[in-house]
């Protein structure tokens, strides 16, 4: 099935096709266990057999001995329910005991199971990261081990005790059950008919709330780009259209949580009232004082317990216990969140259709291996999610200083790292000074690139040993130079000089960053990576900083906070996720306009 722009849709995921799923290898799993259901039916019928016990032992106890005048003939029946209450706590030891022949093999079958998928993910995506298999192998499978063992409990435990009550019932006079079957009855099909739609209900609403809770966060973290770019009323409906899905998903669980609560109240109260308002009449037809109150019994301690604790646990762990298996028997392929087809648009030519490569022609290429080069790259945020950068190719030569700019979350910081081999793409290569930076070793990759994050990492230690961090080696000049030329000069002062000891949590955000820039300068690498390492600087600071970054021998390339960054690059790189557009900054003013967009909004907050 495609969907109009022409990409295959994902078919809902609903309880009928989990269940559809679960239930072969459910029956197998039951099958092999045959023994261990038989001994756990046994200690099932010992638990009826007392309840069974306990109302007709209250009912006799007032027939046939209080109301009859014998008063020793009452104790004794009272001493039978007591003994069968008692009785209880063995038998419950005993179907404890015949449970964990079940659930332990579930959870042994479901962690090789994680293992296995995770194996097989791993395979077939080497480049890949499988985040989510610690949580299969240990919460999920808890957490299903623990559903399966309270769905197996109380549902045996409601048959069992029903039946034994209802035998009861029976027994003291089967016109009890003509009052006490139908409200009963009627209640539980209605809750039946309310599983499945509240399923369905309840898997909506928690991906509706998962993505507003993705939103928000991801607008918290990228709130300065937001704003620079221009883009707070496309956040701002996608905010609405989240927060109004969710609303209306909690809507829908609301009213199916009412029709359930319903259901309770016609199984769980309904039999209660009927009988009082039936006792003239039971009593018409023979009923005794002792039968009704052993009807009582039998529905206050037995049955409508059983009942309530059935149904809350089938509406709540059941239902969990359905979507945390549908994690290991589904496939891979799954919705967004977000309920679109794609979580991000992917780095391509066009909007739609299929994806075109981006060709990002420079210069012609020297003699030299280029500084950077991307052939057929695409990567996403993980292995499921579509590509940010899809088919990427892309040329920096040596000496050149680039700009990457665009919207928060569009693949800026992705290209980053991938440069930086600090991620693997999912196809294609990434070369730099024409070395491939896959799978080599943090000190290779130290000779080859710096990388300078935002979170600017200094440690405890003198203001020297953070400087030289990258070239321990640097003469006191090559040191004093590029605490010049950065403009580091008062700080360094300031913290006691070269030798000074310097503690992390005494600096602002800006003076790390600015610590950080000294170190990259002093690197022999001859790449160096910003993603928004001047972003806690203020603008004069930040212009000096990438000045001298600039001058420094080697290739630069930046992420940037401010457009002014851009301004002062050869090249920029402009990434909406539709389309990309490369040039100088005149070309781009005429020929992109996002990039015109990006820069009015500047000027304009800057004014």
């Amino acid at each position: 099935m495609t969907s109009p722009d022409g990409r295959r849709a994902t078919k809902p995921r609903g309880t009928s096709g989990t269940l559809h799923r679960i239930g072969p290898p459910a029956r197998r799993f039951l099958a092999e266990r045959k023994a261990v259901l038989a001994r756990l039916a046994a200690w099932s019928v010992a638990e009826s057999a007392q309840t069974f016990l306990v109302g007709y032992g209250v009912a006799q106890a007032v027939d046939r001995g209080f109301l009859a005048g014998d008063t020793l003939t009452g104790l004794g029946w009272l001493g039978v329910a007591a003994v069968a209450v008692v009785l209880g706590a063995p038998v419950i030891r005993g179907v404890f005991a015949q449970l964990a022949g079940l659930t332990e093999p579930l959870r042994d079958h479901l962690v090789r199971r994680a293992v296995d998928q995770s194996l097989s993910r791993a395979l077939a995506r080497p480049a890949g990261q499988d985040r989510a298999a610690v949580s299969r192998i240990t919460n999920q499978v808890e957490m299903v081990r623990d559903s399966f063992a309270g769905l197996v409990l109380t549902l045996r435990s409601f048959v069992f005790t029903a039946a034994g009550a209802l035998v009861g019932l029976f027994s003291l006079d089967p016109a009890l059950l003509v009052v006490v079957v139908p409200p009963l009855a009627a209640g539980l099909a209605l809750f039946l008919v309310t599983l499945r739609p509240m399923a369905g209900a309840q898997r909506r609403a928690l991906d509706a709330d998962e993505a507003l809770g993705e939103h928000a966060a991801r607008t918290r973290g990228d709130l300065r780009d937001i704003t620079a770019c221009g883009t707070q009323p496309e956040a701002a409906r996608n905010g609405a259209r989240l927060v109004a899905r969710a609303a209306a998903t909690s809507r829908v669980l609301a009213r199916w949580a009412a029709v359930r609560t319903l259901a309770l109240g016609v199984a769980g109260q309904l039999p209660v009232l009927l009988l009082l308002v039936a006792v003239p009449w039971l009593r018409g037809r023979g009923v005794t004082t002792g039968g009704l109150l052993g009807a009582f019994t039998y529905l206050a301690q037995a049955l409508l317990p059983a009942l309530h604790t059935l149904m809350t646990a089938i509406g709540a762990a059941g239902t969990r216990l359905l979507v945390v298996l549908d994690r290991f028997t589904g496939t891979d392929a799954r919705p967004s969140l977000t309920g679109a087809t794609t979580p991000r648009a992917p780095l391509s030519g066009r909007a739609a259709g299929p994806r075109a490569r981006l060709p990002l022609p420079s210069v012609p290429p020297p003699r030299q291996a280029p500084a950077v080069e991307l052939c057929g790259v695409t990567a996403g945020y993980s292995a499921r999610a579509e590509p940010v950068l899809d088919a990427l190719d892309l040329r920096v030569e040596e000496g050149e200083h680039l700009a990457v700019v665009g919207p928060s979350g569009i693949g800026k910081s992705t290209l980053v790292r991938l440069i930086a081999g600090m991620r693997a793409p999912r196809s294609g290569t990434v070369r730099v000074a024409g070395q491939t930076v896959t799978g080599r070793g943090a000190a290779e990759l130290a000779a080859l690139r710096v990388l300078v994050p935002q979170q600017a990492y200094v440690f405890t230690g003198t203001v020297r040993d953070n400087l030289t961090y990258l070239r321990r080696d640097a003469s006191p000049d090559d040191i004093g130079a590029a605490v010049r030329d950065l403009g580091a000069a008062p700080l360094v002062e300031r913290l006691g000089g070269l030798a000074a000891p310097l503690r992390p949590d005494h600096l602002s955000q800006g003076e790390r960053q600015l610590i950080v820039l000294v170190r990259a300068h002093l690197s022999t690498a001859r790449l160096l990576l910003l993603d928004e390492a001047t972003c806690h600087l203020d603008a004069a600071s930040e212009a000096r900083a990438e000045e001298a970054l600039g001058r420094r021998p080697g290739t630069l390339l930046v992420v940037a906070h401010r457009m002014s960054s851009a301004v002062r690059a050869d090249r920029i790189l402009v990434l909406d996720g539709v389309r990309a557009a490369h040039g100088s900054h005149r070309e781009l003013l005429e020929g992109s306009p996002l990039y015109r967009d990006l820069v009015g909004h500047w000027h304009r907050n800057r004014g």
